[in-house]
């Protein structure tokens, strides 16, 4: 899943845990997916980190407080994975080309790597174009979020993570 617009809600860069909420359904859907025997893997690009408006000690912060809010939601998260890299960022560390920099499949790949994950048989969610290509790219299903109909015609489109996880739960 991706974080923000899918998981908490998206303000942008996402810098300080007490900004930190989750989407209305977000816990729901992800705990539905989670009891269905679905592991629950986040991937982001915080590219907010290579333009030095975040550091990365702020974006663990802000992962830990998303940890948090859904451990109270009884939503098991097994493991987060971020893209700090921006090739045009302000922090020289960061600004370079990588391959887990989503739409590339190299976030998803190395969590499936890391956690044994057979990804013809996953899903990617994400509220973008991008999350659902890193998918795709990486071999999973994907589901767009969106409050758009249609959009993503290819795809699954649902309005939120809830709706995300009826269609995962109810496909073969």
């Amino acid at each position: 899943m991706d974080r923000d617009g899918t998981l908490n809600v998206d303000t942008g860069y996402v810098a300080r845990p007490d900004d930190v909420r989750l989407i209305e359904g977000a816990a729901e859907g992800a705990r539905s997916l989670a009891h269905a025997g679905f592991m629950l893997v986040v991937t982001s690009n915080q590219s907010g980190i290579a333009r030095g408006i975040m550091t990365e000690a702020q974006a663990d912060a802000v992962d830990a407080r998303l940890l948090q809010l859904l451990r109270q939601e009884d939503v098991p998260i097994e493991g987060i994975y971020r893209c700090p890299h921006l090739p045009e960022g302000k922090v020289p560390a960061f600004a370079v080309a990588c391959d887990c920099r989503k739409p590339k499949p190299g976030l998803i790949l190395r969590a499936a790597q890391d956690l044994h994950v057979d990804l013809a048989r996953s899903w990617t969610v994400g509220d973008s174009e991008r999350d659902v290509e890193a998918g795709t790219a990486a071999g999973c299903r994907a589901v767009l979020l969106s409050a758009v109909p249609g959009r993503g015609s290819a795809l699954p489109v649902a309005k939120d993570l809830r709706e995300a996880a009826q269609i995962i739960i109810a496909s073969p």
